[in-house]
């Protein structure tokens, strides 16, 4: 939850990375009056077998951008990807049912194109009057979306007045529709989410209250090693949990059984022991487990202590003792840092510290992010996401971000006047 006497007005829009990624304008830098409006969203949603929308958060997120827009007159055309098309047109991604669904959450009707370039949709674009919304088809129907090809972005662009890019989600990919448009259309300016995403983590990276206390949790190593050694420079406190734990548990001479362990990575893992060792961080592995001989939904689960793992069995949850101390140290924290689960939270006999974190969090006062991925999908299992600060919405975006690296559909973007 947001600390007494914090708002999000207060958050600073900074970032550790480059500098270019600083003070880049937003929407509330600019009129939009009767403009041509390109406005990047994520709408990439997940649909049943039916078509059928099954969670419209990414939708709900981009509303405040899209209602500033049409509350200003704009001509809104809406573009995004859905799924991953290879290319070329395939029924299955298309993202008519987001129009449908959009059209509901704002009450008025979303136009929807056959393709997102094109005669027909430039004479559909022509048509537009002020408040309108039209969202043209997936733009990775088209290769040249990927490759981001300068012809491609360019026909994107065409008769477009302003680019507001509040994709954060795919801010970290170079495509035709986030990157490359940015440097055809001027202005190119942030959308309240891409401004929110921003402001979040770049306080959590840049200037966070302290005690900071990093949760990293998922399945390897090697998936969060460069997030790791960029926290190390910034928090206090850094706990691990998940699969990797088991990497730094060998890496220190304890049994694991047959957790899993990314034996090329068990140097590392020691080398990062030593770092934090050298940074003063305080370093936090699991005290105990709950294991299963068997990775599946009803293995039989059993408690035991941090070096008692049996032989034929495997770490799939941070065990109670752990589930305490973790708890304790985020209910003391001022800000908190959360990404990747602490377990294997699909199972529910192995969700237990996973849910427990998120409701330490919950409960505290710290300034909480939630730093995408299955964090995000584990926040909402527990019913608790109202509760947290921040939420990201990127999930290889909010990763990249928190590597340090700079992200190309923010860099694009124009910086603000004076800057």
């Amino acid at each position: 939850m947001l600390p007494e006497g914090q708002n999000f007005d207060s958050c600073p829009f900074l970032f550790t990375g480059s500098l270019t990624m600083l003070q880049k304008m937003t929407i509330d830098d600019l009129e939009f009056e009767g403009k041509k409006v390109l406005c990047r969203v994520d709408f990439n949603v997940p649909l049943n077998e039916l078509g059928i929308i099954t969670d419209d958060t990414r939708i709900r997120a981009a509303l405040p951008t899209i209602q500033k827009l049409i509350g200003q007159g704009a001509r809104v055309v809406l573009a995004s990807h859905l799924g991953r098309p290879k290319g070329s047109p395939d029924k299955r991604y298309s993202l008519a049912p987001a129009a449908r669904r959009l059209s509901e959450l704002i009450g008025q009707p979303v136009a929807m194109a056959p393709d997102c370039i094109g005669e027909t949709v430039a004479g559909l674009v022509d048509a537009l009057s002020n408040r309108d919304v039209l969202l043209l088809e997936n733009t990775r129907f088209h290769a040249g979306e990927t490759e981001n090809d300068p012809n491609f972005a360019g026909e994107l662009a065409d008769d477009m007045d302003i680019f507001v890019n509040d994709a954060f989600g795919t801010a970290h990919r170079a495509h035709a529709s986030t990157e490359g448009v940015a440097h055809l259309i001027r202005p190119s300016v942030a959308g309240y989410l891409m401004e929110k995403e921003l402001k979040y983590l770049g306080q959590a990276l840049a200037d966070p209250e302290k005690p900071f206390v990093a949760v990293i949790g998922g399945a390897k190593v090697s998936d969060k090693i460069t997030v790791i050694e960029n926290l190390l420079a910034k928090v206090d406190t850094l706990m691990i949990g998940g699969g990797m734990a088991y990497t730094f548990l060998k890496a220190q001479g304890i049994p694991v059984g047959k957790s899993l362990v990314e034996e090329d990575k068990i140097e590392l893992a020691g080398s990062l022991l030593k770092l934090a060792k050298e940074k003063g961080v305080t370093l936090l592995l699991p005290e105990d487990h709950v294991v299963a001989t068997e990775f599946k939904e009803d293995a039989e689960p059993s408690t035991c202590g941090v070096d008692q793992i049996p032989a034929d069995a495997m770490g799939l949850d941070i065990g109670p003792q752990t589930c305490t101390h973790y708890k304790q140290v985020i209910s003391d924290a001022k800000t908190v840092l959360w990404n990747g689960p602490m377990g294997v939270f699909e199972f529910p006999a192995f969700a237990t510290g996973t849910l427990a974190v998120a409701e330490a969090l919950a409960e505290s006062e710290a300034l909480s992010i939630i730093g995408g991925g299955d964090s995000v999908a584990a926040v909402n299992q527990s019913g608790l996401q109202d509760q947290m600060t921040h939420i990201s919405t990127g999930g290889g975006a909010s990763l990249e971000f928190l590597e340090g690296k700079e992200l190309p559909g923010v860099v694009a973007l124009n910086d603000k006047p004076n800057n």
